[in-house]
């Protein structure tokens, strides 16, 4: 047990964390951008987002124990030099995986014409992780047919019921990404939605970026759209971030400032996630939120319950209105509700 209270940095902009850890530790709450080698001098523990870049300019001088990011990804830590330093690195996995389902079909329903019948059409899910599971059980039960690509699981698993990328650019008449960002190893992601990628697209498809900007190569996929390979484009995810690009925002037909996944339910769960692994490190009870995230019950995955429970066009106009706010849309975003019994009334 310390001999002194815990110090705790918390970024400020984590939801239903204020006072959960307040009578067992000192807690900070920091912007991102105040996350500095400097505080970090007394921190034992750090709870952050995508934003803190926790590696040795951060962390070299710090006694931090523990950093439990509010996120799925994991990007953003330099997980090797943690584990040097014994540094335990918790994430969130599968918070936010209903709320970047809702947001990927709201986006095709959106696009798609109000007739077009779902059995007609192929899905194509590259990355079949927590949000891809999710995106795969919703879109069978809507009706589409669902190919999966996921090179690693394939490997693990065995090929069947996995397909190639190439496939997947072949059939798909609509195309979404789910992989975490990597650049190295046997299936690197960085640019993985390549030039090659956008060229070998046979059906115009809808191509969905929610996983990490970098999956995807800018400049390749303007081209694909001026050239007319892609028919629409979804771009919540971008390289760059938060100085995106202007063409791809004025390309897109729905362009949004990474808040695939920002559903309230989905960020309770992050929040609870990150709170009880640090709260596990020290050996103190978990915290008790008073907020809750229930399931997204199954009658909720229907058209119009997924239709009304989020429009994408809305948090496009605000971007295009203001691309250079683009970390204060993130920061200040309005969770929007996971689709519910109660949206499914008349679908």
């Amino acid at each position: 047990m310390e001999s002194r209270p815990a110090n705790i940095i918390i970024e400020s902009n984590i939801p239903f964390i204020r006072g959960l850890f307040e009578p067992l530790a000192c807690v900070r709450y920091l912007p991102p951008e105040q996350i500095t080698p400097e505080a970090m001098a007394t921190a034992d523990a750090l709870i952050t987002r995508t934003r803190t870049r926790c590696d040795a300019v951060l962390l070299a001088d710090s006694p931090c124990r523990i950093i439990a990011s509010a996120t799925i990804g994991l990007d953003h830590v330099d997980r090797d030099y943690c584990a040097s330093r014994s540094i335990e690195v918790r994430n969130a996995p599968g918070c936010n995986a209903p709320g970047v389902a809702q947001y990927v079909l709201s986006s095709v329903f959106t696009l798609l014409p109000a007739d077009v019948d779902p059995s007609q059409l192929t899905l194509g899910i590259v990355g079949v992780g927590n949000i891809g599971r999710i995106v795969e059980a919703w879109a069978r039960k809507l009706g589409f047919r669902v190919l999966l690509c996921d090179p690693p699981r394939a490997e693990k698993e065995g090929s069947e019921g996995f397909v190639g990328l190439d496939e997947i650019a072949r059939e798909a008449d609509i195309i979404t990404f789910h992989t975490p960002l990597t650049r190295d190893g046997s299936h690197p992601t960085f640019h993985l939605a390549s030039a090659r990628f956008f060229r070998s697209l046979r059906r115009r498809p809808i191509v969905i970026n929610a996983a990490r900007g970098p999956v995807a190569d800018t400049e390749a996929w303007i081209e694909a759209i001026r050239s007319g390979r892609v028919s629409h484009s979804v771009v919540d995810c971008w390289e760059g971030e938060p100085a995106i690009s202007d063409q791809l925002l004025q390309l897109a037909d729905i362009a949004t400032p990474h808040i695939a996944g920002y559903s309230r339910e989905g960020k309770i769960r992050a929040t609870r996630m990150a709170a009880e692994a640090v709260a596990t490190h020290f050996g103190w009870p978990a915290p008790k939120m008073s907020e809750s995230a229930p399931d997204v019950p199954e009658e909720a995955i229907t058209r119009s319950a997924i239709l009304s429970s989020y429009n994408p066009l809305t948090d496009t106009a605000n971007l295009r209105a203001n691309p250079a706010d683009f970390e204060r849309l993130r920061n200040t975003y309005n969770y929007r509700p996971e689709p519910s019994a109660a949206h499914s009334i008349g679908g």
